[in-house]
């Protein structure tokens, strides 16, 4: 059922689909990128459902909840009582510790506003959950949807955010004016 109203709202907006067939990883913290335009979540999560990944992502557990709350799980929605759970870093890299698959989606910006830097919670989590970071992007350019390379941490940060950084270096946002391509 996700992947037919995927690729219908594919065909519909005339994007296309592209990935590297190594994403194919059990688990990843994913990085979805630009996100500047709550569009990002529709095609982020249309280009998982066409290809057949299971993403997750954190919310206010608020949303989980509701009376919608089936809905935002049925997403790929993970509640989270902040009461509780105050360290989002620590928080997700138990869920890694305690899941024999996870595609964690993380809009490393923090925000659709404009940001000096990325927040690096992503590297965090992935360098001590022991999982790659795989790179999802959306080119509203190109209208192009997918996801890249799969990259293993090397534990150097400047190494890394640099590699990071030039894989983002072409993708155009959809708010060009609120995506700053220099992350770190």
């Amino acid at each position: 059922m996700k992947k037919i109203i995927a690729k219908f709202i594919f065909f519909i907006f005339r994007w296309k689909v592209t990935y590297k067939e190594t994403y194919k990883v059990p688990k990843t913290v994913m990085l979805a990128s630009p996100h500047t335009s709550n569009w990002d979540l529709v095609f982020a999560l249309g280009v998982y459902w066409i290809e057949g990944i299971d993403a997750k992502f954190l919310i206010k557990d608020a949303y989980t909840k509701s009376f919608f709350g089936f809905f935002f799980r049925w997403l790929g929605a993970i509640g989270v009582d902040r009461k509780k759970h105050n360290n989002l870093v620590d928080y997700s890299i138990e869920l890694f510790n305690t899941s024999d698959a996870l595609i964690l989606m993380v809009p490393a910006e923090g925000t659709r506003e404009r940001v000096e830097k990325w927040k690096t919670g992503f590297y965090h989590i992935a360098k001590n959950a022991e999982v790659p970071v795989s790179f999802g992007f959306l080119d509203y350019g190109k209208k192009l949807a997918g996801v890249g390379d799969v990259y293993n941490l090397t534990g150097n940060f400047e190494v890394d955010m640099q590699y990071i950084q030039d894989f983002y270096a072409t993708i155009e946002a959809k708010f060009p004016d609120l995506y700053n391509k220099k992350i770190f």
